[in-house]
């Protein structure tokens, strides 16, 4: 398991606090230090899960293509066998 993508956590914290009625001044000063917390929430829960890159999932994907098809070709040679025996 990866570490999560701080610019994902960044997008997630900001589409969340986002949510929250906009002002300025110190609702700004606690919104900035809401989405701080969310962040750290989302990366708590995130990492909790068996989350896997786009890349570790691509090149198992890619593994299990290259099996199937050994597999296939194996079974094809099995029978050839079988049928050349009988």
């Amino acid at each position: 398991m990866g570490m999560i993508p701080n610019d994902l956590l960044n997008t997630l914290a900001s589409q969340l606090t986002q949510a929250l009625p906009g002002a300025s001044g110190a609702a700004r000063m606690a919104q900035e230090e809401l989405h701080n917390n969310v962040k750290i929430l989302l990366s708590s829960a995130l990492s909790k899960l068996d989350l896997v890159t786009r890349e570790e999932f691509d090149a198992q994907t890619e593994v299990l293509h290259r099996t199937r098809a050994m597999v296939e070709a194996l079974e094809k040679k099995v029978s050839e066998l079988e049928q050349n025996k009988a």
